[in-house]
């Protein structure tokens, strides 16, 4: 590394940590393939570390401390080697991994994300023998060398590791700000996809198993991700889901506790943390019988021998069954929680931070785009579906419901809890709010639900934004919701068609919350966020008239004239922008955004899965569109609809 701008910061072999400040001039390099265990564990970087960098300034300075990722965990040759470079400032440069003696290199020219900024480098099939990653500025900016690393590509694959008897897997390393920004790099690259694109995938372990987008693919080298584990989460396991298959290929400690919904007008609250280590903790409750897998007298030669399909087991099974919405809802100053409210920031609003909303629903950050000149800032998210599909969709107010009420919780952004160890148990425990950098009780509700809002609209977009770009982009957000409505209502048509008998309709609020073909095929909860989306669209106007200074518009433009003008291009969006959907008897019908709007009492009892699609897009009795439906609800589930029709009616969940 001789002649190098920068070398690694070396105290007895252990590399300097991320968090440490080394001297001017010299970038501590974070080596995670040593980072030790440590006895408590590192928390978040402070919300205040990383500023939105304006678009003029030049990013050809220190980026700060780097941090490499390879996997697998022992390269082998032959095999895929990919390589990670992160940052957490924007900085313009670019990762080049080579193979020694030979002159081959791969070059990444441009990151990924922000926060952190990663470059990831892949080489298909590395002979044996030494590599050597370079993270180097743009030839703009000087070519100097930023951070260097080298490794070695083996002849032979590490031997698997063991599978414990009771625990899920054994805790190898410490969750630090390094480990946090790969996670984050790690969610973001899982769900990358042009913005202009609303991908949509079957089933996690689709993303899971394809290596192009799982950079952890085969991590442990014992190809634990071509054996066909199944992993379909719903929009509360996702976000729990995600982290433990993380941890469980990194050796980090994971915890999940067992919440409340909530309920007679108290909000969710958490017990009974169990961890990777200890899955099955004491209980007051009576004894818990261990599942198969977990059962230490269990055959050693049996099924259960297989740390993967064991991981697999425990989503399907244990996990799912422990974990639901109200873990991401509980009051912001409770200790006894799985997630803590964040200060809203660029680096607390990254990938794999969560969202809960207050009614029951929770998507996780996929990545976030900044402002260009042309568009506003973006937040992307993905969210489980009962049916098992995840999907990615943009914040907006239709998509990312909030309120202050105590009686359900404290919605919002969240990030896991850190997990320490207890000095005196030698347990694993969470952490307290004190020692979370970025926790914050009050940052997200003390100006209210509008100031919520605002709050992440001025995060996303600083600088003033052309209302007709506002307006614009609103609109193409209530259309893709609109299009994801038409897939899940048309796996409605399927299960009609299918000849099932009917879906056994809940009784109350259970109709938002409930197992089997309701949960799959029902549409409550999306169809009571279309209908505040559509709230939000046509308020829109009102809404930059209220906060006209933050738009750009002409210095002696009017706000009401202003707000009159994009009324009309509201009206015209709504009338121009058309979908198709298919119906009863396979032939396709269109409609417009206007047609929806329009029917909006008819939605407000159109998520039945036992009714024809027709009717469930509104169509009235007795027009052309309607000819082809040929089921309807029964009278008793149609009696119960006009009961809960006020829900909808006053978009509000009814309390539980």
């Amino acid at each position: 590394m001789m002649g190098q701008r920068r070398c690694a910061v070396r105290l007895l072999g252990i590399l300097l940590p991320a968090c440490s400040h080394p001297a001017h001039g010299v970038t501590a390099e974070v080596d995670v393939s040593t980072y030790p265990v440590a006895a408590a564990i590192p928390t978040s970087r402070a919300a205040a570390s990383v500023a939105e960098e304006p678009p003029t300034v030049q990013r050809c300075t220190e980026p700060g401390d780097v941090t490499w990722f390879t996997s697998p965990e022992r390269p082998v040759g032959g095999q895929p080697l990919r390589v990670v470079a992160l940052v957490d400032r924007p900085v313009d440069a670019r990762l080049t991994v080579s193979l020694l003696p030979e002159a081959k290199a791969v070059e990444v020219l441009e990151p990924q994300g922000g926060p952190p900024f990663f470059w990831l480098a892949r080489i298909a099939a590395p002979g044996v023998g030494t590599w050597r990653a370079t993270l180097r500025f743009s030839p703009e900016c000087g070519a100097a060398s930023l951070a260097v690393k080298e490794g070695r590509v083996s002849a032979t694959a590490v031997a698997p590791l063991g599978v414990p008897r009771t625990s899920l897997w054994g805790t190898r390393r410490a969750w630090s700000p390094s480990m946090e920004d790969i996670y984050s790099a790690w969610v973001q690259q899982l769900f990358d996809a042009p913005i202009d694109t609303q991908p949509t995938f079957a089933a996690l372990h689709d993303v899971l198993r394809d290596p192009r987008r799982n950079f952890l693919f085969d991590h442990l080298g014992m190809h634990e991700d071509q054996q066909g584990t199944t992993v379909r989460p719903d929009c509360a396991d996702l976000p729990y889901f995600l982290r433990a298959y993380f941890a469980f290929k990194l050796g980090l400690s994971f915890g999940w506790s067992h919440c409340s919904r909530g309920e007679n007008g108290a909000p969710p609250r958490c017990s009974d943390f169990a961890t990777n280590e200890d899955p099955f903790p004491p209980s007051n409750d009576p004894p818990v019988t261990l599942p198969s897998w977990a059962d230490p007298e269990r055959d050693r030669s049996g099924p259960w021998e297989n740390n993967m399909k064991r991981l697999g087991e425990f989503f399907r099974t244990t996990l799912a069954d422990a974990v639901q919405s109200g873990a991401g809802r509980t009051p912001a100053d409770a200790e006894e929680s799985d997630f803590y409210p964040v200060t809203v920031s660029v680096d607390s609003l990254r990938p794999g931070t969560i969202f809960a909303d207050p009614y029951g629903h929770v998507l996780v950050i996929a990545s976030r785009i900044p402002q260009a000149a042309s568009a506003s800032g973006v937040l992307l998210a993905v969210d489980g579906q009962p049916d098992g599909t995840v999907s990615r969709k943009r914040f907006w107010r239709g998509n990312f419901l909030f309120a202050i009420d105590a009686a359900l919780g404290s919605a919002g952004f969240k990030r896991f809890r850190p997990i320490v160890r207890d000095p005196v148990t030698g347990r694993l425990v969470h952490g307290k709010n004190a020692d979370i950098a970025d926790y914050s009780p009050t940052d997200q509700y003390s100006a209210g639900v509008e100031g919520f809002y605002d709050k992440i609209e001025d995060l996303l977009s600083p600088a003033a934004l052309s209302p007709t770009q506002a307006l614009a982009e609103t609109i193409q957000a209530l259309e893709e919701q609109v299009k994801t409505r038409v897939t899940s209502v048309d796996n409605g048509r399927k299960f009609l068609a299918s000849g099932r008998s009917v879906a056994d309709m809940p009784d109350g609020e259970r109709i938002f919350e409930t197992t089997g073909s309701w949960e799959d095929f029902a549409t409550p909860s999306r169809d009571l966020r279309l209908l505040i989306a559509i709230d939000v669209a046509r308020a829109l106007p009102g809404r930059i008239e209220r906060r006209i200074e933050h738009y750009a518009v002409p210095e002696k433009s009017r706000a009401d004239r202003v707000r009159e003008d994009l009324e009309r291009r509201v009206a015209l969006e709504l009338r121009e922008r058309r979908f198709q959907y298919q119906r009863s008897d396979g032939s396709e019908w269109e409609l417009s955004l206007e047609d929806v709007v329009e029917r909006q009492i008819a939605l407000e009892m159109a998520y039945n899965p036992n009714d024809c699609v027709e009717q469930r897009w509104g169509a009235l009795p007795g027009t052309p569109e309607a000819a082809t439906c040929t089921a309807h609800a029964p009278a008793a589930q149609r009696d119960k609809m006009a009961e809960y029709r006020i829900w909808f009616h006053d978009r509000r969940r009814p309390p539980r």
